[in-house]
């Protein structure tokens, strides 16, 4: 069958299949009844149609309830053999499945916590597992003063990267790239939030690039508010190449040069199918005049509600 050129930069993530509840807005394609077995279906699909249009890079974490465990069972049942699974560590998921939980992660880097879950995201996903990230890692994260634990991290027998959060990204960025334990960088790869409210990693993302990490663009439709409320130069251009906007919010992370992978997050097959028209438009620029200040973006991203 053939595949969209470009296809091979775009990855799938679970974090909207892998649990009841998440802070991504326009989830209305989700199961009504979302029991573990109802999600697990769901997932199922989603990775069946992303296999099917030639998505082939796949990121989970431990953090996103039972999409670890989704994932496994279909890799198990598929037996594809040409798939890149990412996964992270240093969240944990505590929300008992529940819609209402008033806590649904919690967050902690150290050694014993990156011990725990390394054994358990390989427990599960095995040899399938490529790259290891430290998940959500900020300039304050005790991981950048613990030795032990960049030592653990460096001698992983996968890649090693890190994903960010936070107005204080490219700071982020700069400082975990640079990293070596006896003479060999900690980190080859990082996730970080870029979209055209949120593009101040930019710049940082360019000098990872160009030092050769691998790069990955996530929250690319701010959490689906670029989707669902699109600033009127997004519908626009939306209206004008005939997508959603949510493809056109796509097209501008797809456009940047230094974007290795970016990231789809759908809650069903009909946002992928959506998500992947973004392959069709032509590059997105000048949308800068969208930028907020990350300050902002980062405290209106907080006030998400987990539904």
């Amino acid at each position: 069958m053939a595949t969209r050129a470009g296809i091979r930069r775009i990855g799938l993530g679970l974090a909207a299949l892998g649990r009841p509840a998440y802070i991504n807005v326009g989830r209305a394609e989700l199961p009504a009844d979302r029991s573990v077995e109802n999600m697990r279906a769901a997932s199922w699909e989603v990775l069946d149609h992303a296999y099917d249009a030639g998505v082939r890079w796949i990121d989970v974490a431990r953090s996103y309830g039972r999409a670890e465990e989704f994932l496994a069972g279909w890799l198990a049942d598929k037996q594809p053999e040409d798939v890149t699974i990412s996964s992270k560590w240093g969240y944990a998921y505590v929300g008992e499945w529940r819609l209402d939980a008033p806590v649904h992660e919690v967050k902690e880097h150290s050694l014993i916590r990156f011990t725990e879950q390394w054994a358990e995201s390989t427990a599960l996903l095995g040899p399938w597992l490529s790259l290891y990230q430290v998940h959500s890692l900020t300039v304050d994260s005790p991981l950048f003063d613990d030795l032990p634990l960049q030592d653990a991290l460096a001698a992983l027998p996968v890649r090693v990267g890190f994903s960010t959060s936070g107005p204080r990204q490219a700071e982020t960025v700069r400082r975990a790239l640079a990293l070596e334990r006896h003479g060999v960088r900690v980190f080859t790869a990082v996730q970080s939030t870029w979209n055209p409210l949120e593009p101040s990693v930019g710049p940082a993302l360019t000098l990872a690039h160009e030092s050769g990490a691998h790069v990955l663009v996530k929250e690319a439709l701010a959490n689906g508010r670029l989707a669902v409320s699109p600033p009127r130069p997004v519908a626009e251009l939306a209206a004008r190449f005939g997508v959603g906007a949510d493809a056109v919010a796509l097209a501008a992370a797809l456009a940047q040069p230094w974007a290795d992978t970016v990231l789809l997050g759908p809650a069903g097959p009909d946002q992928l199918r959506s998500n992947l028209a973004a392959l069709d438009v032509p590059g997105v620029t000048g949308l800068t005049e969208l930028a907020v200040d990350p300050e902002f973006y980062w405290k209106d991203r907080a006030a998400l509600a987990w539904y």
